[in-house]
Order: structure tokens, then C-alpha cells, then sequence
């Protein structure tokens, strides 16, 4: 057999058998790979703190990490507080919204004038009627809720890593096998440290600058729970692609069931579309550079992947563990060629 099919056959198996591991314990995965961004963020935040003009070079980097920390905390309490304040008025509410909706529905029927066909009648009383917003905004805000207990095992992994931080370097010396190797080894997770951790601070930045200025649109239009709406749109910012689609289509779904028209919800779409537009095309690329060097269809397909692998935890992993993925192939000469496939310039 052929040298190198035989690498790729036993490549791809080994590549099979490690996606099937992460399907199967996805739920010891996750907050494992949680924990590690949520490092890399307080990492990140704690270099660009480090840089801010005459304040940055004068604090101590041990008062630098711990701002850093507190701010994350500050960051993720507010997320849980605004979810868990919103969620009895969202479930409560929930009703009106539906009959909204049903009363929009109806609306357009009537001017595509198949109010009176029977077939219409049919589908809205079969189907529309049957549907439960009530029952169907609680099963989303539970699940929502379960996460709680994943975010406290996050921060506690978290915290561990952090302390495990100090005792990396001679646990290195102690496994590689010489001192080149150990100086290599530290070189890449220098790189993916600089890079991930460059990338998810400043994605961070992003999301909640997103999330105010998309906070102030939904509240001058009077849209109820914008600040529940600003938080889900800061992190959906995390999700390449489909998080800013999302982020445009659910507050005007949300609007639709409020307002029971069309009208001002376009208005507030656009609006939103715009922010994101800008942000997404012109600040986000100022800011973030090319951080990461990664292809736009690799993101895509990595997206899929770690979706169909982890649902919608892996939609916010995708990007960092490509990154790292990337990073670490380009070291090998076997596994080489897959990085630069995965990266955007070629240059891994």
C-alpha cells in the first residue's frame, strides 16, 4: 500500500474515532473547553489592560490579572441576572405575544386575499393554533437555565487552570525529551496563547460594544426586554455568520410579537442590520486584524462540525479550537499541509 494512503486511511480513522469520543462525552468536554477560553479571555484582557496609555505600564501585573478576573465575574453576572430577571415576564407574557402574532398572521392573509380559502383555514386552525409560545419559551428559558450549573463548573475549572498556569513550564521541561523539544513545545503554546487569547479578548470588546449600541436602538424603539435582546446579541457575536443573522432576526420576531405589525419591526431590523454592518465590516476587521489567519470556508465547515459534535456550545468553540488546531498541525510536517488548507493566506 501506498505510503502515503496509508497515512491518510489511518489519519482519517484516528480522526473519526476522536470525533466519535467528543460526541459521546461532550458533556465533560464542554466546560472543559469553556474553562480554557474563559482563561484565555481573562489573559487577553488582562495584555490589553497591560497596554492601556500611563495606567497599564503602572500596575503590577498580579493587581493587572486580578482586574482582569473581576471584570470576566462582573461580565458573567450580569448575563445571568438579566436572563434570570427576564425569564418569568418573558414566560408570563408569553400568551399576548402569541395572539399578537396569530392577529399578524391573519393580516397578511388578508392582504394576499386567501383569508377566505379554505385551505388557509385549515392550516391556521391545525397548526397556528395549536402552537404554545408560552409552553415553548419555557422549555427554551429552562434550558437556558441548566447552563447555570455548567457556568459554575466552567469558573471553577477555570480557576484551577489559572493556578495550574505557574506549574506549566517545569511540568514541559519535565516531559519533553530534550531541551530544543521543550523550547518548541513552549513556542506553540506561546502562539496559540498570543493569538486565541488576542482573539477572544477583542471579541469580547465587540460583543458588548454590539450589545449597548444595539441596547439603545431597541430601547428608543420601545422594544420590551431590550436588555435581555442586548445580552443575547453580544454573545451570539461569539457565533461566526449565523450569530449576526440571528441577532437581526430574533428582536424583530420579537417586535412582530409586540407590536403586531410589520412596520417597526423592519425599523428596528434595519437598524440593527445596520450596527451590525458597520461593526462586522469595518470595526471588526480594524480591530481584530487577521489574528487568526483562518480561511472563511474553513470557519464555515469548523462551524458545522462542532455544532453537529457539541449543538450550540460547539457554534461558540468553533473558531478558537480551529485556531488551535491550525497552530498546532503547521508543527508537523504529516499534518502541515492541513493547516495551510485551513488557514487564509496560506501562511499558517
Amino acid at each position: 500500500m501506498n505510503e502515503r494512503f496509508q497515512t491518510l486511511v489511518y489519519g482519517t480513522a484516528i480522526a473519526l474515532m476522536i470525533g466519535w469520543v467528543f460526541y459521546i462525552g461532550r458533556n465533560v468536554f464542554v466546560p472543559i473547553m469553556f474553562s480554557v477560553f474563559v482563561v484565555y479571555v481573562i489573559l487577553g484582557l488582562a495584555r490589553l489592560i497591560g497596554k492601556v496609555p500611563l495606567l497599564g505600564p503602572a500596575l503590577p501585573q498580579l493587581v493587572i490579572s486580578i482586574l482582569s478576573v473581576l471584570i470576566i465575574a462582573l461580565g458573567l453576572a450580569m448575563v445571568v441576572y438579566t436572563i434570570l430577571a427576564n425569564k418569568d415576564s418573558v414566560i408570563a407574557m408569553a400568551p399576548r405575544y402569541q395572539e399578537s402574532l396569530l392577529a399578524a398572521v391573519q393580516r397578511v392573509a388578508v392582504l394576499m386575499r386567501v383569508e377566505a380559502e379554505p385551505t388557509w383555514t385549515t392550516l391556521r386552525r391545525d397548526l397556528l393554533s395549536q402552537v404554545s409560545l408560552q409552553r415553548v419559551a419555557a422549555s427554551a428559558l429552562a434550558s437556558v437555565s441548566s447552563l447555570f450549573a455548567t457556568v459554575i463548573v466552567v469558573a471553577l475549572y477555570a480557576c484551577f487552570l489559572l493556578v495550574e498556569r505557574t506549574h506549566l513550564d517545569v511540568k514541559i521541561l519535565a516531559i519533553a525529551r530534550s531541551p530544543e523539544q521543550a523550547r518548541r513545545i513552549k513556542q506553540v503554546i506561546a502562539d496559540i496563547n498570543a493569538r486565541v487569547g488576542a482573539y477572544l479578548a477583542l471579541k469580547t470588546f465587540l460583543g458588548v460594544l454590539l450589545g449597548a449600541l444595539s441596547y439603545v436602538i431597541m430601547r428608543f424603539a420601545g422594544l420590551e426586554f431590550a436588555g435581555f435582546w442586548a445580552v443575547m446579541i453580544a454573545l451570539l457575536n461569539y457565533v461566526p455568520y449565523i450569530g449576526s443573522f440571528l441577532s437581526v432576526v430574533l428582536p424583530g420576531l420579537m417586535a412582530v410579537a409586540q407590536f403586531g405589525s410589520a412596520g417597526e419591526a423592519i425599523q428596528i431590523m434595519m437598524s440593527l442590520a445596520v450596527v451590525q454592518f458597520v461593526i462586522g465590516n469595518f470595526l471588526d476587521p480594524y480591530v481584530m486584524g487577521n489574528s487568526l489567519n483562518l480561511s472563511p470556508f474553513a470557519i464555515l465547515v469548523s462551524l458545522a462540525v462542532w455544532v453537529a459534535l457539541w449543538g450550540v456550545p460547539g457554534a461558540f468553540l468553533a473558531v478558537p479550537i480551529t485556531a488551535m488546531m491550525t497552530i498546532i498541525f503547521s508543527e508537523f510536517p504529516g499534518t502541515r499541509p492541513i493547516a495551510v488548507l485551513l488557514s487564509q493566506n496560506g501562511k499558517p
